[in-house]
């Protein structure tokens, strides 16, 4: 019988999105899950680590700046370095580049305003494992929610994000990536990257809350199926 993985989502003083995440894996999928507590470094045997959106330690010195020094991201950078699978979501992308797990930095938006609204992601890579179930080039209605999600990074940096195919998620106004469809200034127009061991993904776009019909989009839970079936791939 194929074994299902077993998630954690750490939880962070100030998290916000934590219930959301644990609800669509428990609920939806039907996979284990446990919280992870920021204070401990214990990842009680997760093999996939999801680090939910919100405002961790009320975003002191900017998103993420403490996050990164948690007893439990010193657990998180380990698995990861292991090849465990990690998934950043808003406030998670921005610890995951804080930490160094992920290049570039996520600065405040270019219209200086806290953006809340579904916006159009393209899947620019279906070849990782929270990609595989989507195909290439499909457009995903995905709702965001920040005021620091403009992805800025060195030329040389987006070079090598590009030429590896690195660039996992990129917002899109139908089918043309363009300013209309950037929503808050990140350079080429992008909205979630990889590493370069494609095991870890951080992101601006919120897929837990795109996990049903009910909510406007089930285009997110597509996400959490590919990684439900992460460890049958990787067998």
């Amino acid at each position: 019988m194929s074994q299902m993985p077993r998630f954690g989502v750490v939880r962070f003083p100030g998290s916000n999105c934590d219930q959301d995440a644990y609800h669509v894996i428990k609920d939806l999928l039907q996979c284990d899950v446990n919280y992870l507590w920021h204070a401990e470094p214990d990842l009680k045997r997760s093999d996939i680590v999801v680090i939910p959106g919100g405002f961790s330690y009320g975003d002191y010195l900017r998103c993420g700046a403490v996050a990164r020094f948690a007893p439990v991201m010193d657990e998180v950078r380990r698995h990861a370095e292991r090849g465990g699978i990690v998934l950043g979501i808003c406030n998670g992308f921005q610890i995951l580049c804080e930490a160094h797990m992920l290049p570039g930095a996520l600065v405040r938006n270019s219209n200086c305003k806290f953006i809340c609204r579904t916006v159009q992601v393209r899947v620019e890579s279906s070849d990782t494992p929270f990609t595989s179930h989507y195909a290439k080039d499909f457009v995903a209605s995905i709702p965001i929610a920040h005021g620091e999600g403009c992805y800025v990074a060195d030329a040389d940096v987006l070079a090598e994000l590009e030429s590896r195919q690195r660039v996992i998620f990129r917002y899109t106004s139908t089918s043309k990536v363009d300013s209309d469809g950037n929503p808050n200034g990140s350079l080429n127009n992008i909205a979630g990257i990889c590493n370069e061991g494609r095991n870890v993904l951080g992101m601006m776009p919120h897929p837990e809350r795109a996990c049903s019909t009910l909510l406007g989009s089930a285009d997110g839970l597509i996400l959490f199926k590919s990684l439900s079936m992460a460890l049958h791939a990787a067998k």
